[in-house]
């Protein structure tokens, strides 16, 4: 047992065999007998190499509007499907994220796998998380693999914002309900008659928190003004994420969009968001939240679009064992959370020192960095806070500052300002680019973020597979 597990712990760069023999020691000294072979097992378990196999990602676009989110859920399945010639009985699981859910689908994980032809006796369920639910599918599976519970899964996530669900008014949907259990005439005619025009008003669904009742785009704002990002910054910024991609489209490089037939319409084959345009047409636009001095515009914000994504994640055992190519390794991850006021948009700031200090690494270690544009502002104000050891030390606890990442590897082809941002399928989108980047650069390291509503955020760090 012991050989087995120095050959798994050397495997791993980023794991100290050291530390880990001494937490093994101290394990073995508080167990024994059959609860020191359970802890021993789960230790080894948890050794296992992770792989990113393939990435699938449906065009990023809205068009979709007579479709329902699972049929975009499907078709980046079935696309999956038809890149790896992947036995459908070869998947454990399936792990959907979404966000603005469906309630005809509302595990659309488990419908998209039914329509896509998955096995029926293939276990799906769905999870949210905001703009990180696609990141808490990845690493879902993740687990699912480490505890030996499967040996490959489904990851992904999608966000269907041309249909989204629009309610009737609290005080209709209560009088609806009373209508149906109404059992006389008399009480339905009572209840009818109890209608105010005022009660039609639909109930219209917001990008806004529900803690603070702020539209994500106000927080967006405020932040910016508090680290003094100027509009001038976030158009700049702007212009770069849309130069980038288009050149980046241009030349092939966002290869794992598919194409996705819109029924009675034309075939969608890439993205259409990416729009470069010129500081002088940005600059005409009116600020869209904080109205009039505010300095976050339509210009200078991910737009929302209908996208859907697909990642296989397996053991590397599994992968090399049905003839894989793995793309990458997926090394470490965390997950963090502050007030969702002040700094909600401020998730990669706290993840990124987490996540570098988890793995064993540094900055300087990072070839490829990949972090969610969800406002040129936020990013802009991240970068600032990164680069504060006032910031550091009042509202992180550290004594220096975490270090912004060079701008030459940051996010260089595009990113959600360009590209778009359907909420739950971002998170694939985000570390589908590093693993290609990595391949792509020659580089071996690479770190995504993301800030998520609820002040919640994500870093991950991604490790290429070796040519």
């Amino acid at each position: 047992m012991a050989s087995m597990l120095l050959t798994s712990l050397r495997s791993s760069p980023l794991t100290s065999v050291q530390a880990f023999t001494q937490k093994l020691k101290y394990s073995e000294n508080l167990l024994s007998g059959h609860q020191r072979c359970r802890r021993v097992c789960f230790f080894i378990r948890f050794t296992v190499e992770i792989i990113l196999c393939v990435f699938i990602l449906s065009v990023f676009v809205i068009r979709y509007a007579d479709l329902m989110p699972h049929d975009l859920a499907r078709a980046a399945l079935q696309g999956l499907l038809n890149r790896t010639g992947l036995p459908k009985d070869a998947v454990d699981y399936i792990v959907y994220g979404t966000v603005i859910q469906e309630v005809k689908t509302s595990n659309v994980a488990r419908e998209a796998a039914l329509g896509a032809g998955f096995s029926d006796k293939t276990p799906a369920h769905t999870v949210t998380m905001a703009c990180i639910s696609s990141n808490q599918a990845m690493t879902t599976a993740v687990g699912l693999i480490a505890a030996g519970q499967c040996d490959a899964v489904v990851a992904g996530g999608v966000e269907f914002m041309s249909d989204v669900p629009i309610r009737h008014s609290r005080r209709m949907r209560k009088t609806m309900l009373s209508l149906n259990k109404a059992k006389t005439l008399g009480a339905r005619l009572s209840l009818l008659g109890s209608i105010r025009l005022a009660h039609l008003a639909p109930e219209l669904p917001a990008v806004a928190e529900f803690s603070t009742a702020e539209t994500m785009g106000h927080s967006a704002d405020r932040l910016a003004a508090a680290f003094g990002v100027s509009r001038l910054e976030q158009d700049e910024f702007a212009l770069r994420s849309h130069t980038l991609a288009k050149k980046a489209q241009d030349s092939g490089l966002l290869s794992d969009v598919i194409s996705f037939k819109v029924p009675g319409k034309d075939i969608v084959s890439k993205d259409n968001g990416i729009r470069p345009s010129t500081m002088e047409q940005m600059a005409k636009l009116k600020p869209a939240f904080i109205k009039p001095h505010g300095t976050v515009t339509a210009a200078n914000s991910s737009f929302l679009t209908d996208g859907a994504s697909a990642v296989l994640i397996m053991s590397e055992e599994k992968a090399l064992a049905m003839g894989y190519k793995p793309k990458a390794y997926l090394r470490d991850f965390v997950y963090v959370s502050q007030d969702p006021k002040d700094q909600l948009l401020l998730g990669p700031t706290y993840a990124t020192p987490k996540v570098l200090e988890k793995s064993g690494l540094t900055l300087n270690d990072i070839d490829v960095f990949e972090f969610h544009e969800a406002f040129a502002g936020q990013i802009m104000a991240n970068l600032k806070a990164m680069e504060s050891d006032w910031f550091a030390q009042t509202y992180m606890g550290r004594k220096t500052k975490v270090g912004a990442p060079p701008m030459e590897k940051f996010n260089s082809w595009g990113g959600s300002l360009s590209l778009g941002h359907p909420f739950a399928a971002t998170g694939c989108r985000l570390v589908t680019t590093v693993a290609h980047r990595l391949q792509k650069e020659g580089g071996q390291y690479g770190l995504v973020a993301a800030c998520a509503a609820g002040g919640q955020g994500h870093a991950m760090v991604i490790e290429a597979y070796p040519q």
